[in-house]
């Protein structure tokens, strides 16, 4: 959108600059041509009186004086020059000397002796001449060297200097207004991004224009009836495991009271599947609201090797590799949580899980892979759908609850974290875990 705007916004504003130059110039040209008939229709009408105040027997000399200086001054019996009629220098020319002189004004090419001396030029020049019936009835031909025609701008490096200075000056102050104005955009995709990784996030400034505070104010609502909704849930499925725990327990005593020996183990092992059931459930809404858990410093080192530790002393396979000398900003319980999920899951469908750990520029990099065969391209994001899973007897022993990795990922992304997984290219399936560094 940015862009867009940049270049409505500049395209506007050359396609602006450029009529009104155009518009400028006509008038410009529009005025030069009033002011040189102006002054076109005063050096006739001078001529005019100079002749007319002296004896007639001075009118020749007096011409061959004028059109030494580059006019043609003479008498005629008929019009020497064709071109196109000027009414402005006629009416002009008529106002000054009064209503009962003939007056014709022209514009066309010039004569012979005046286009000489106005030298070489790229097109024919073009000259004024008017023919002036004198008080004595001699018919006066005047033909005026030509004026050159001076562009909008002197030369054209000038006009490139002045385009390039507007183009720069409009091109800066686009970008301001453009930043401007796609500012409220970018902070609220910003805060909608943060929302999806940090329900707890702070909430939009309420400042500036009208239509920007109204938006802000609607998104913080939607934040907070959304923020509302997940921790009610969230509470409601704690308070469902708690009241649940005191039956279940009663119940779990009687069983233990069937005199039947394999009754009372089936039984017991339903109960089992049933609190697992209920406890995985509240995994899954607390991974929701991850970070709505308390928030410390960690040590990751720490953490990844305390969690292997226990894997092994659990008897599972577990490797770890590499160091990363950096600490997190997480809920400790959260990552632990994430983290053993995924070597559990490496090791109940792989053998084994080999960890290597490395550290970013900006983030932390913990690469799990398992001995397993890995899992068909177009799965790879199914099985982090919860309750989704690969095997299909629907079997706890075989197939697990299916939200492990929801879990894992729920919990990575609540800190800003990502989470993959991909087929390893010497076999297995390798889930990638990045979290950001404090």
């Amino acid at each position: 959108m940015a862009g867009r705007v940049f270049f409505i916004l500049v395209g506007g504003i050359l396609a602006s600059a450029a009529l009104t130059l155009f518009l400028a110039n006509r008038e410009r040209q529009e005025f030069v041509n009033q002011i040189r008939t102006y002054h076109a229709s005063e050096r006739m009408v001078q001529i005019v009186t100079m002749l007319e105040a002296s004896p007639p027997e001075t009118w020749q000399q007096t011409l061959a004086a004028l059109s030494r200086n580059g006019l043609v001054a003479e008498f005629v019996t008929s019009t020497p020059m064709q071109g196109a009629a000027e009414p402005l220098l006629t009416a002009r020319l008529q106002e000054r000397l009064g209503p009962d002189r003939k007056v014709a004004a022209m514009r066309g090419e010039c004569l012979p002796q005046i286009a000489l001396a106005a030298g070489n030029s790229p097109r024919a020049p073009l000259c004024r001449s008017a023919t002036i019936t004198l008080q004595g009835g001699q018919v006066l031909h005047l033909a005026l060297p030509p004026q050159p025609d001076r562009p909008a701008f002197q030369t054209v490096p000038n006009l490139l200097i002045y385009g390039l200075m507007f183009a720069a000056s409009l091109g800066v102050l686009a970008y301001v207004v453009t930043r401007m104005a796609t500012r409220p955009l970018r902070l609220l995709a910003t805060a909608a991004t943060g929302l999806g990784n940090n329900i707890e996030s702070p909430p939009l400034a309420e400042a500036g224009p009208t239509e920007v505070r109204e938006a802000a104010s609607a998104f913080n609502l939607m934040q907070a009836q959304i923020k509302d909704f997940v921790q009610e849930r969230t509470h409601l499925l704690a308070a469902i495991t708690h009241d649940l725990q005191t039956p279940l327990t009663r119940l779990r005593l009687r069983l233990e009271k069937v005199p039947d020996d394999e009754l009372r183990t089936r039984l017991i092992g339903d109960m089992s599947a049933i609190q697992d059931m209920i406890r995985n459930g509240l995994d899954l809404a607390r991974s929701l609201n991850a970070s709505g858990e308390a928030m410390q410093r960690i040590d990751f080192d720490s953490l990844l090797n305390s969690v292997c530790d226990d894997a092994v002393e659990a008897g599972q396979d577990v490797t770890l590799e590499g160091t990363t000398y950096a600490s997190i900003t997480a809920s400790p319980e959260a990552i632990r949580r994430c983290l053993t999920n995924l070597l559990d899951n490496a090791v109940n469908y792989g053998a084994y899980a080999r960890i290597k750990v490395k550290r970013g520029a900006e983030n932390i990099v913990v690469r799990i892979r398992d001995g397993g065969p890995g899992i068909p391209e177009a799965q790879l994001e199914k099985v982090f759908t919860p309750f989704f899973r690969l095997e299909e007897s629907r079997s706890r022993e075989t197939g697990g609850t299916g939200i492990g990795l929801a879990i894992a990922r729920n919990i990575a992304e609540q800190y800003g974290g990502t989470l993959f997984l991909h087929n390893h290219l010497q076999g297995g399936l390798e889930a990638v875990l990045e979290l950001p560094l404090v």
